[in-house]
Parts: structure tokens; C-alpha cells; sequence
């Protein structure tokens, strides 16, 4: 299969900038040597805790923000190269899903002028075909026409999110961004938008990269899965995979985390203890060793490769430093 992104050594260091003097006191390690490729239509998903790097890498891929260093390539081209012709050429290819319903859409724009929108930016000016693509898109995420006419505080969060989706897929991207896109939605509904996102992409061939924090989404809608920790990708396989075996400690740690009602019968967890390290003064060495109960002392000093632990399975971690 095809790579659609290819992501190569990138890097996101924010600037710590002294209040007083505006000298730089230190950096934020946001992204650190990311590699990463996302395979044409298949969804990625990027499971890791609040603050680990998810939505910056998300961020990263658009070129909504633009990192430090690094590549990011769409099919065999680095857009962060791109001008600024070529970069809204390459962004009716690459869209958004925002993580909150109620503050993506504009609350004083119907939502015919919200889903307009994005033809006006792009210059398409023909008002038939722009009525034809609104209809249909609305019929395609299931809801009625006269939705057009109202304003998004009308509407419930899963149907905002819906008219949201719309948006983003609108002029036909190849690739979608979703950003945690059911974590602000009641349980009851995030099975709805999930769901709704699987048709949709199947129905338009679509590439995503979803972010989450909810293993249980991201095992239901992903092809394989990433997992990331304080800015670095620690584990990468096929879902089916990394779920029955999983390699890394930092993995195990966030599978155990999920609730169980019954097991047949007990088994030794990982807890993780304390919080995720600050990126601003990130440990040295495997930056997973604070809380890794497995911690070798070259953990401490040495940051281990990304170890190919069995075909299509990449670990960064030394307990498989010699599985490859």
C-alpha cells in the first residue's frame, strides 16, 4: 500500500520566552524526531495522554502551525516548502475535524453560509453547483435540508459535529485530521460520530490520522495505531497487533488502564505512577524511564532506536533491542 504522508525527523520546540527581557529561557519539546507514515486510505490511529504531542503532530501535518525542523511529505512533497498558493492548493487535499462542536462552527453564521464557506475561500463561484454540493453533503452525514437555515446554538453537540465533519469534507480532501472528535460528546453519541466516520470513509476514500485518548475508539476505527509519549512515537502496528502484542511498556501501562467488568482471572498490571514528565525539562535517556517498572540502567542515559520488533511492528524501547 501507498504512503500519503510521509513524516521524517520532526521536530515542534517551542520558544520559553522571559518575561521581562523577551530573552529565551528554554524550549518546549513538543515533537522530537518524529518518523511516521500513513498509508493511502487507511485510518492511523494516535493514541497517547493529554500532553504527550498528538494534536501538535496533527497540527504539524497541515502546516497549521510550522515546526522546527523536519519533513513533512504529501505524496513525495514537503508542503512545509510550499508557498502560499500552493499551500491552499494542498489544504482543499488536507482538512480538520475540531475537537469541540461548540467552538468550530461561528455562532452568528447559518449553516448554508458555514458550508459555503469554504467554495467562496477557494474561488467557486457557481451558485448551482455550490447549492448541489451543500444538499448533498447534508443528506450524506443524515440530516434533513432544513438544517440550512438555522444557527449552530440550535443544534445538539453530536449534530454540530456532524455539520462539522461537513465542512471539513466538503471540497473532497483525500485526507482528514480528526482531532479528538468525540471526547466532547456524551457517550450515547460518540458511537454515532465514529460510525459516521467509517461510512464516510469508505464512501469517499479517505486517509485519516484520528487522535484520541480512548483506546477503545481508536481499537473500533483504526487500521493501525501509533502511541505516543512526551513527543516521540513509542510503538507503531497493526491495531489487532498492538493490542494482543503489544511491545512497550508505556503501551501495556495505558491497555491496563482501560476498565474491565470481569476477567477470568488475575493478572499483574502496570500502574503508571506520577505525571507525564514537563517537556520543557524532558529526562534524559528513554524519556519513559521515570515510570517504566522494567527501568535498565541504560535507560537512564541512553535513548533507545525505533526497533523493528516483528514485520510492520516498530518499538522504541530496549526490551526489544534485539527482537528485530
Amino acid at each position: 500500500m501507498k504512503n500519503l504522508f510521509e513524516v521524517k525527523n520532526l521536530n515542534m520546540h517551542y520558544p520559553v520566552i522571559d518575561g521581562l527581557m523577551g530573552n529565551i529561557k528554554g524550549y518546549v519539546y513538543a515533537l522530537n524526531n518524529v518518523n511516521l507514515e500513513i498509508r493511502e486510505n487507511e485510518i492511523l490511529g494516535l493514541v497517547g495522554e493529554s500532553g504527550s504531542g498528538k494534536s501538535t503532530l496533527g497540527n504539524c501535518i497541515l502546516k497549521l502551525i510550522t515546526p522546527t525542523s523536519g519533513e513533512v511529505l504529501f505524496k513525495g512533497e514537503d508542503i512545509l516548502l510550499k508557498d502560499k498558493k500552493q499551500l491552499k492548493e494542498f489544504r482543499k487535499q488536507a482538512q480538520l475535524i475540531f475537537q469541540n462542536p461548540y467552538m468550530s462552527l461561528n455562532p452568528r453564521m447559518k449553516i448554508y453560509d458555514i458550508l459555503k464557506e469554504p467554495f467562496i475561500i477557494n474561488g467557486i463561484k457557481d451558485k448551482d453547483e455550490i447549492n448541489e454540493k451543500i444538499k448533498n453533503i447534508i443528506r450524506l452525514i443524515g440530516m434533513d435540508e432544513d438544517v440550512l437555515t438555522r444557527y449552530p446554538h440550535e443544534f445538539s453537540g453530536g449534530q454540530r459535529q456532524r455539520i462539522a465533519i461537513a465542512r471539513a469534507i466538503i471540497l473532497n480532501p483525500e485526507f482528514i485530521v480528526a482531532d479528538e472528535p468525540v471526547s466532547a460528546l456524551d457517550v450515547s453519541i460518540q458511537a454515532q460520530i465514529v460510525n459516521l466516520i467509517l461510512s464516510l470513509k469508505e464512501h469517499l476514500n479517505l486517509t485519516m490520522l484520528f487522535i484520541s485518548h480512548d483506546l477503545s475508539i481508536i481499537k473500533y476505527i483504526s487500521d493501525r495505531i501509533a502511541v505516543m509519549y512526551l513527543g516521540e512515537i513509542v510503538e507503531i502496528a497493526d491495531k489487532e497487533e498492538l493490542f494482543n502484542n503489544h511491545k512497550h511498556p508505556y503501551t501495556e501501562a495505558l491497555l491496563n488502564a482501560v476498565p474491565v467488568i470481569s476477567e477470568d482471572k488475575k493478572t499483574k498490571k502496570i500502574i503508571l505512577s506520577g505525571d507525564l514528565p514537563s517537556p520543557q525539562n524532558p529526562p534524559k535517556g528513554c524519556k519513559f524511564h521515570t515510570r517504566c517498572p522494567y527501568v535498565m540502567e541504560k535507560c537512564k542515559t541512553a535513548h533507545p532506536d525505533f526497533y523493528e520488533a516483528m514485520p510492520n511492528h516498530k518499538v522504541r524501547c530496549f526490551l526489544c533491542e534485539n527482537s528485530g
